[in-house]
């Protein structure tokens, strides 16, 4: 299993009229968690797609348990529960309060695909090899 964890500062502009983080910023939560999380493994989305890899979101789940508000530091922990092998990822998200409280729980499944004739692939290789040691 490879887990990472990325802290985020609720600025205002996330907030709906009640100080409430809006639903919909949460998929953001999930991407900039899935982005570091690739990162730390030594990858950027740019390297991937320099492979003449693209990886679009092709499915996404949220439960939202207690609100985050303005000014909170959420920490987005991102697992990778299996490793993939074949042409898609499934990346876990659970984003605790500054508390430790557990406020949202979700998954987003991504497909590898070739870029140039839109068609699903395997991983890359050199992200396999990265990942192999977490499971």
């Amino acid at each position: 299993m490879y887990t990472t964890e990325t802290k985020i500062r609720i600025h205002y502009a996330l907030t709906d009229q009640m100080g409430v983080v809006y639903h919909g910023h949460y998929a953001q939560f999930y991407e900039i968690g899935r982005g570091e999380s690739i990162r730390e493994i030594g990858f950027t989305y740019k390297d991937i797609e320099a492979m003449g890899i693209i990886m679009p979101v092709v499915d996404i789940h949220s439960r939202f348990l207690m609100p985050a508000k303005y000014d909170d530091l959420i920490t987005v922990k991102t697992t990778l529960k299996e490793l993939p092998l074949h042409h898609k990822i499934i990346f876990h998200s659970e984003i605790f309060n500054e508390q430790g409280d557990l406020i949202n729980i979700g998954a987003v499944t991504l497909y590898f695909m070739e870029a140039k004739d839109m068609k699903r692939c395997q991983i890359p290789v050199a992200l396999r090899l990265k990942l192999e040691k977490y499971f």
